[in-house]
């Protein structure tokens, strides 16, 4: 089996999940004092079909609630993988949606 890993990736401000050498997805995040919102998360189509992105959400999300910032799921599948899964640790910071009382 190759080996997958997930990386921080500062520069380029995301996740990034690789099978072996090749970038296979990521999971794109912009930093906010206090805050850190994932914004879109891809996973190329040569890969898909793998389950690769549930291990890149919660490794991405597992470090960002390490870091103890409050995490903010603007992509919708980081939402959605947020609603069905627990982060320990993790603060959540749910968005308003458009036209949502409150």
């Amino acid at each position: 089996m190759t080996d997958t890993t997930v990386t921080r990736n500062d520069d380029a401000s995301r996740y990034e999940i690789t099978v072996g050498d090749v970038l296979a997805g990521f999971a794109e995040f912009d930093l906010r004092p206090g805050a850190i919102r994932f914004t879109h998360t891809e996973v190329d189509p040569a890969f898909q079909g793998r389950g690769l992105a549930g291990i890149l959400a919660k490794a991405a999300l597992t470090d960002a609630a390490a870091s103890g910032d409050a995490i903010v799921p603007l992509c919708p599948y980081i939402a959605k993988y947020l609603e069905t899964h627990e982060i320990p640790g993790a603060e959540i910071r749910w968005p308003k949606r458009p036209g949502a009382a409150g």
